[in-house]
């Protein structure tokens, strides 16, 4: 167990002439993958976080990393290449990023992990499958690319795993076990099956015995699983100071160079002196009001699944420097379609509709006309994009038999179809013995929801979804139930009563604009120069995909190799003397 308090920074107790190498923006999981490459380095860093948990919304996450050509990859496919994967970008992407980017993701990726892991408790694996998510494309792949964490033992963070975010509650069970999709399939099959049963009784054993001493579970999986071993590392590296509850005010320029930047924490203000650079990394803007007003209209804030602290203050701060935004993208931000419902505590639950339940038989999504306007199957991203491209899809309404209740779940009701009453009572869940009663409870056409559950029920029966071809791809196939008997893995007759709806609402899960760099993660001016001492990476970097979700871990692999990048480059730049910047000065 770790007891290492030196980690944490009082700014009260920092001298008036206090200087670090590198300071750090926001402590999310690309913030502090860049603060751990420059410590590798022997840099004097500090990463400050305006929150009062690390981990960022990657904390909140899968936990996955997008990050081709690895040695990971051959366990799963051997016959992957970088030739492939920059193939598959292209078409994917096209026009809407510049290529130099996702080339520069493509060239330095593997290396970079490579990196986190020799010097890091962080450690990779593939999933034997996890298709890229536009599968139909040439030169994608259904494994390799997608890196998930191990799970990581939080007892050996001591005192530090308070610092954790914890993950979203309604992704845990049993008051706060974390599971991921091989616990998942482990426990929904204990009845049948010895090894899962093993796997499940060990799961709950593990658990009884954390909460003896910790609030919730200590085996953390997917984001977690990513963050903490993080953490542990930067502690163990005494060139590290963390500022938790820290808001930076400023950033100051000599000889226009960054130089210091402002910061506050609990009511003491404090300058630092930068010695190389200030890498941005605050999580994007969308909880910026302006910002959000302007590039996601019509989208309530509290429909985002996302860490709070990526309010883009520190954006303000670099476009007043000159920085400038990136262009031509998809979208401004990256989707999944959501539901919400208020907690005992008053807090709203968001609960990102990613795979569990939308793209399975027996499950439908209409508009307020009863009408389906998507192929349930498709990427969450494509799924909540089609929701805002229809005027009558705010909210849409997942829909499904007993059947596929039991057997699937709807959003935040698990399996098994028991403990219906609390979400039932407040109406977080419809229910109506037939089609037309579900509707005149929803508030939508009941002919049109006829005619869309008759037209569904006639594709399960052929195999074939002639109005959206769902299931017709590898990656909507392994969102389907391979093991149900039937012609499509993805389609199923909806007819066993009662009937149950979810009202889905498009959640923004992360920032695609962001401020625009050049390929070594400089921020670059209105004039595509590059900000002297000024990097981003993460959500506050213009996304190199251009807005598409082209795979699982889009926004956290090149998080980490960016992060890499800026640390690398920063660390390598030669700094001005006093006398030369007093020359540019007076120039």
């Amino acid at each position: 167990m770790m007891d290492n308090s030196s980690l944490l920074l009082d700014l009260a107790d920092l001298p008036a002439d206090a200087a670090f190498d590198l300071v750090v923006i926001g402590a999310g999981g690309a913030g502090m993958a860049a603060a751990l490459f420059a410590a590798i380095d022997g840099a004097k860093v500090l990463l400050a976080e305006l929150s009062e948990y690390v981990g960022g919304t990657t904390a909140l996450s899968g936990g996955t990393a997008w990050v081709p050509g690895t040695p990971h990859a051959d366990a799963v496919a051997p016959e992957d290449t970088l030739a492939s994967a920059a193939s598959y970008l292209d078409q994917a992407i096209g026009e809407r990023a510049p290529r130099a980017m996702r080339q520069t993701l493509l060239d330095n990726g593997p290396a970079a992990i490579a990196r986190l892991e020799a010097n890091s408790e962080l450690r990779f694996r593939p999933y034997a499958r996890h298709p890229d998510y536009l599968s139909e494309l040439e030169g994608s792949t259904v494994a390799g690319r997608a890196l998930e964490p191990l799970p990581f033992d939080g007892r050996k963070l001591g005192p530090l795993f308070a610092l954790l975010r914890p993950p979203i509650p309604e992704f845990t069970v049993l008051g706060g076990m974390m599971v991921d999709r091989t616990d998942i399939h482990h426990l929904l099959a204990m009845k049948r099956s010895f090894a899962s049963l093993r796997h499940g009784i060990k799961l709950l054993l593990r658990h009884l015995r954390d909460r003896l001493s910790h609030p919730r579970g200590t085996r953390l999986v997917m984001g977690n699983a990513l963050v903490a071993p993080l953490l542990y590392s930067l502690a163990q590296r005494d060139t590290v100071s963390l500022a938790m509850r820290t808001s930076v005010e400023r950033i100051d320029r000599v000889g226009g160079r960054v130089a210091a930047v402002g910061l506050t924490q609990n009511g003491q203000r404090r300058t630092v002196k930068i010695g190389r650079a200030v890498v941005l990394a605050s999580g994007g803007f969308n909880r910026h009001a302006q910002r959000r007003a302007e590039w996601l209209p019509g989208i309530d804030a509290a429909w985002c699944p996302g860490a709070p602290g990526h309010t883009g203050a520190a954006h303000d701060l670099a476009l007043g420097l000159g920085a400038a935004y990136g262009r031509d993208g998809l979208s401004p931000a990256f989707w999944a379609p959501v539901s919400t419902r208020q907690r005992s505590d008053g807090t709203t639950a968001v609960f990102p509709h990613f795979m569990m339940d939308r793209a399975k038989p027996g499950m439908i999504t209409v508009d307020a006309r009863g009408a389906r306007f998507v192929n349930e199957s498709t990427s969450y991203h494509l799924f909540a994009l089609a929701m805002q491209h229809d005027a009558s899809a705010t909210p849409a309404f997942l829909i499904c038999d007993a059947e596929a209740l039991r057997r699937y779940g709807i959003g935040m009701v698990r399996p098994g179809g028991k403990g219906l009453a609390p979400f039932l009572a407040d109406g977080y869940l419809t229910r109506a013995d037939s089609l037309d009663g579900l509707a005149s409870r929803l508030g939508i056409d009941a002919a049109g929801l006829r005619a869309s559950v008759a037209q569904m029920n006639q594709a399960a029966e052929s195999g074939i979804d002639e109005l959206f071809h769902r299931g017709t791809t590898a990656y909507q196939r392994n969102m389907g139930d391979a093991a149900r008997a039937g012609k499509n893995p993805n389609l199923g007759c909806i007819a066993k009563p009662p009937f149950y709806a979810v009202r889905l609402y498009p959640g923004d899960i992360g920032a695609a604009t962001g401020l625009a760099t050049d390929t070594r993660a400089r921020v670059l001016d209105t004039a595509g120069q590059p900000i002297p001492g000024l990097y981003a990476c993460g959500n506050d970097m213009h996304s190199v995909m251009g807005g598409v979700y082209a795979g699982p871990g889009i926004t956290i692999g090149p998080g980490l190799v960016f992060a890499c990048i800026a640390a690398r480059d920063a660390l390598a730049q030669a700094i001005p003397t006093a006398r030369q910047q007093r020359i540019t000065e007076t120039a």
